[in-house]
């Protein structure tokens, strides 16, 4: 990412859900704490973060990846997804989608569903449509909650500058 698309932003780095796989245990709390803090209730199956195990020992959990390009933008016939550009997250317009899932075919990393009730797309906003009345006052709304319940602390918070460092001192 070029410093001239970071000014066109604002000087603002989009931040990602990064996940440690030496850490994450595949616990699911990081999916149950998504469903209860957009819905009310836990339930994995409307989280917007996915935790997928590769036998016998490896998990990860996965959330939206904030693609540039965006295929799941492009191809929504109803206009129903557009980018954040302060955050660079994918926001769902629930008045517009309806349901017809091209956005989750067009995700090369497989992180978008569909809410079992209401057919709209879910997709990870970094916590930002959290309903406060779901919202631990113990943990308040600093960070994703995906990140503070973590057992493991295995979830973080990181821009595009602090994985390249990270990627290259493992290098």
């Amino acid at each position: 990412m070029s410093r001239s698309s970071l000014k066109k932003r604002g000087g603002k780095m989009h931040q990602f859900i990064i996940i440690d796989p030496d850490l994450c245990t595949g616990c699911e709390t990081c999916e149950s704490v998504c469903s209860f803090v957009h819905d009310g209730e836990f339930n994995p199956i409307n989280t917007r973060i996915h935790r997928v195990r590769i036998e016998p020992v490896f998990n990860i959990a996965l959330a939206c990846q904030k693609c540039e390009d965006a295929p799941c933008i492009r191809s929504c016939p109803e206009k129903a997804l557009s980018k954040n550009e302060e955050t660079g997250s994918i926001i769902v317009d629930d008045d517009k989608c309806n349901g017809c899932a091209y956005c989750i075919r067009a995700c090369d990393f497989g992180v978008i569903n569909l809410h079992i009730e209401t057919q709209n797309a879910l997709i990870c906003d970094l916590c930002d449509g959290m309903k406060e009345d779901f919202i631990d006052p113990e943990v308040g709304k600093t960070e994703p909650q995906c990140i503070a319940v973590c057992p493991k602390e295995a979830i973080a918070l990181k821009n595009v500058e602090q994985i390249g460092e990270e990627t290259r001192i493992d290098a």
